[in-house]
């Protein structure tokens, strides 16, 4: 997800430097909205991770 971000955010800069604002806009929304989804899923993951390490000690004790 995080590349696929980056290649939105490149294609963005790409498009504005060439003149496209509309094509800029378009895929820098998308660049913020799979980055923002990609953080929100990181932490998730971070949290049910740490979550799990817990749970695998009590079973274990």
């Amino acid at each position: 997800m995080l590349k696929y971000a980056i290649i939105f955010a490149i294609i963005s800069l790409i498009a504005a430097a060439l003149g496209f604002g509309g094509i800029a806009a378009g895929a820098a929304g998308i660049a913020k909205l799979l980055f923002g989804l990609f953080l929100i899923l990181a932490v998730l993951f971070l949290v049910l991770a740490a979550l799990g390490v817990g749970a695998a000690k009590k079973a274990l004790d």
